[in-house]
């Protein structure tokens, strides 16, 4: 968004980062508390398991491309995750010295390191020996790019196929600023780019490349597309001017693109992660009272605990228990939601509660903006199109990622199932190094195979 759009303070509220990053001497003190435990707990905690105490002792001898390369070897997203990654619930929340006193700050040590190379355009990895081996991946997100450079690393050529004019997906579009700046997910992004991957961007498989073109011009394909836009809420009045689809509206504000005046009152209805996104967003862009409202309670919300807290300082109200109803409009434009308020039952068939209206309990709010996060639709029409069983847009897939069709496999958000853990980018980025793994096994035995034929007839 221009300084001319949004005025030269709101954009520097925008770019303001969440977490300041530590200084120098910070680093040095912080690196030296570090115990280097054996069989380290935090190591564990980590979906990736990037060695934390190795990564930690490299930085106190000032070896800090040693430090970030043992960083980026394990998690492809080292750089985003040292930003974004619920870090209190995974390494911090395991370090030892938790116990007594304060954990090792891993998420800031990882964010200095890797900045480090980053600002200093440091290319840590190169490409394996060709294999004469082609692997296709669609979707260019953070499961994507793990996948994509895992498999470089193994020397097979690898070509993504992205749908947005730039890699990077959630990490690239959907997070924030203040949060994760786009030239971090660029960054890595670009290298992967540089151990020589091709990518596509602006290109549709189904729409662009036939689908079958994968699976005739490539050995293996991963899937890892993510998911597409927010559902509508299936109420009267949606589609007036002013409601917004939070992935689109986050995705115009990082791209610096003008998203209007939102008015003094903003709700956004969801309490999920990309609603408070949306939230603190809208806070920044001198939204006057901005609240969230949520059909269950504080107990239910899937947003992490540091996200929520963040959105009360940044002075996001909350509103439990109340489902929209219609959304009233003049002049096409949206100017009031109503709401029902709701109760919590529990459910026949499982254990989650579902909220039940409340007859009589209906109320109006006035508001000039309406931002919608209540989730992410499933992409099916490229899963049908391969014959990869899904349901409803899950992909069905073993422990090694693989899918029902041989050498078609699936990471990240197309592959995510409720209940299977979270949906965070660090996972997502684990999921593509095994989906990666599991296509090198594919490849070997495919050559074996060919070698085998090829002695038969000798």
């Amino acid at each position: 968004m221009s300084e001319t759009a949004v005025g030269g303070q709101v954009q520097s509220r925008l770019d303001q980062s969440v977490h300041r990053p530590l200084g120098k001497a910070e680093v040095l003190t912080e690196a030296h508390r570090c115990l280097y435990c054996y069989d380290a707990p935090c190591v564990a905690a980590c979906p990736t398991h990037i060695d934390v105490p190795s990564f930690i002792r490299k930085i106190t001898t000032d070896n800090v491309v040693g430090s970030a390369r043992v960083i980026m070897d394990a998690n492809p997203l080292g750089a985003s995750c040292a930003r974004v990654c619920p870090t209190d619930e995974l390494c911090e929340g395991a370090c030892v010295l938790g116990k007594d006193a304060a954990p090792i700050r891993i998420g800031d040590l990882q964010r200095y390191a890797t900045d480090w190379v980053r600002e200093r355009g440091v290319d840590l990895f190169a490409p394996g020996p060709p294999t004469g081996r082609r692997a296709a991946v669609v979707g260019g997100g953070p499961a994507g790019l793990a996948a994509a450079r895992e498999l470089a690393r193994m020397g097979h050529e690898v070509t993504v196929y992205e749908a947005q004019a730039q890699l990077g997906g959630l990490n690239t579009y959907g997070i924030v600023p203040f949060r994760l700046p786009r030239d971090v997910a660029l960054w890595e992004a670009e290298q992967v780019l540089k151990l020589g991957v091709t990518a596509y961007t602006d290109t549709l498989v189904g729409r662009d490349i036939p689908v079958e073109d994968l699976v005739r011009n490539f050995d293996a394909v991963v899937l890892a597309f993510g998911m597409g836009g927010v559902p509508p809420l299936q109420i009267p009045g949606e589609d007036l001017h002013g409601v917004w689809d939070a992935l689109d509206f986050i995705s115009k504000v990082k791209s610096g693109q003008d998203v209007g005046n939102l008015g003094g009152r903003v709700i956004v209805i969801g309490a999920g992660n990309t609603a408070i996104d949306a939230a603190t967003c809208s806070k920044r862009l001198d939204a006057g009272q901005v609240t969230i409202y949520y059909r269950r309670t504080d107990r239910e919300m899937t947003a992490y605990p540091f996200e929520y807290d963040f959105a009360r300082q940044e002075g996001v109200e909350f509103r439990w228990l109340s489902a929209p109803v219609r959304v009233l409009g003049e002049g096409g434009r949206v100017r009031a939601v109503e709401f029902v308020k709701t109760q919590l039952e529990v459910s026949d068939y499982s254990n989650r509660v579902s909220p039940v209206p409340i007859p009589g309990t209906e109320f109006t709010v006035e508001v000039d903006t309406v931002i919608r996060a209540t989730g992410q639709s499933r992409l099916t029409s490229l899963l049908d199109a391969l014959g990869v069983a899904h349901d409803d847009g899950v992909v069905r897939v073993d422990p090694q990622m693989r899918t029902n069709r041989a050498g078609v496999f699936a990471a990240g958000d197309c592959s995510f199932r409720r209940g299977a853990g979270d949906a965070m980018v660090v996972e997502a980025a684990e999921q593509g190094k095994i989906a990666a793994r599991a296509v090198h096994r594919h490849l070997l035995a495919m050559d074996e195979s060919e070698q085998r034929r090829g002695a038969s007839h000798g």
